[in-house]
């Protein structure tokens, strides 16, 4: 069997850590060849992006500045890590992928998915998922549970404005009209168990 690129998609506080390791676990039991990796990072160059990127520090990063870092890291990640991988006929499932620059910085930042989607194209050339995961959690409810987590670093993009996330969540709808052949919704605000279970009845069937 070849190998399938499966990307988990979702707003702030969408609970994707708790699926992506649950989905991990259960197919690892089921004998398949999982790699788990996150974006941005991944690998030691697109970690060091990472820690620009997330740095509460740099608040004044510029949008464009922000959707190029993005797309670096991507390029990096992708061709170190996952085309590796998925030559060698695993699974991987990716915290994160072209779709999140789409959402944030395509229609919140407001560049233009299409533009953001060219730049990205560069990096990652014609490769893309086979399958998306989008944990759908309206943004009122994903920032409600950002910030009760106390467990969880507050990074950068979870200081932004609520209208911002409500654009990021408009940008992901947009997005799972575009590319409805790959993309299933998942109903993020069901309790964490219920999400895990029809995450991996849709990966299942999928696989």
């Amino acid at each position: 069997m070849g190998g399938k690129f499966i990307t988990f998609e979702g707003p702030e506080g969408s609970g994707k850590t708790s699926v992506i390791k649950a989905v991990h676990d259960y197919l690892e039991q089921e004998g398949y060849d999982i790699v788990t990796t996150r974006e941005p990072g991944g690998s030691d160059i697109a970690e060091a992006i990472r820690t620009i990127l997330l740095s509460k520090e740099n608040t004044e990063m510029d949008a464009r500045t922000e959707a190029l870092l993005f797309a670096a890291s991507r390029a990096q990640h992708l061709h170190e890590k996952v085309l590796p991988a998925l030559e060698a006929g695993k699974i991987i499932l990716c915290d994160r992928f072209l779709d999140s620059s789409l959402a944030y910085q395509g229609h919140a930042r407001q560049l233009g998915i299409e533009d953001v989607y060219q730049i990205n194209k560069f990096g990652i050339d014609s490769h893309m998922p086979d399958l998306t995961i989008f944990i759908d959690v309206p943004p009122e409810v994903g920032l409600a549970r950002v910030f009760d987590n106390t467990g969880r670093k507050i990074d950068r993009l979870d200081l932004e404005t609520v209208e911002f996330h409500q654009r990021v969540y408009d940008g992901y709808k947009i997005l799972a009209k575009r590319f409805e052949d790959r993309f299933v919704v998942i109903d993020g605000t069901n309790d964490v168990e219920t999400v895990i279970e029809d995450t991996i009845m849709v990966i299942r069937t999928y696989l």
